[in-house]
């Protein structure tokens, strides 16, 4: 589970990555090809829109850190108590001579 909780992670971190470098190239796109065309003012809402979407994914991703800090905790407390299980198990096995079973 902490192998896709860290994939998530690094999904939305990727991808706001990759909404930089969009607006980066749409900047670019704008300045270099259509400096006084109409068709500027259509970028320009692009922009803001991927603005929003690059806020949305960060928001986002701020919810999800907590989430991904208690599963990993969740995790850790499963493997303690599956630990303690596993050695009262042995325990019992030694004390009533059962140690051919195994579980």
């Amino acid at each position: 589970m902490e192998a896709e909780v860290d994939k998530l992670e690094l999904m939305f971190q990727k991808a706001d990555s990759d909404l930089d470098y969009i607006q980066y190239r749409l900047e670019y796109e704008i300045k270099t090809n259509h400096p006084d065309s109409a068709g500027e003012k259509n970028a320009v809402t692009i922009l803001k829109e991927l603005s929003a979407i690059k806020s949305r994914y960060q928001a986002l991703s701020a919810r999800f850190k907590p989430i991904s800090i208690e599963q990993k905790e969740n995790q850790n407390r499963i493997c303690a108590t599956l630990s303690k299980t596993m050695t009262m198990i042995q325990e019992l096995q030694k004390q009533t001579d059962l140690e051919g079973f195994s579980v």
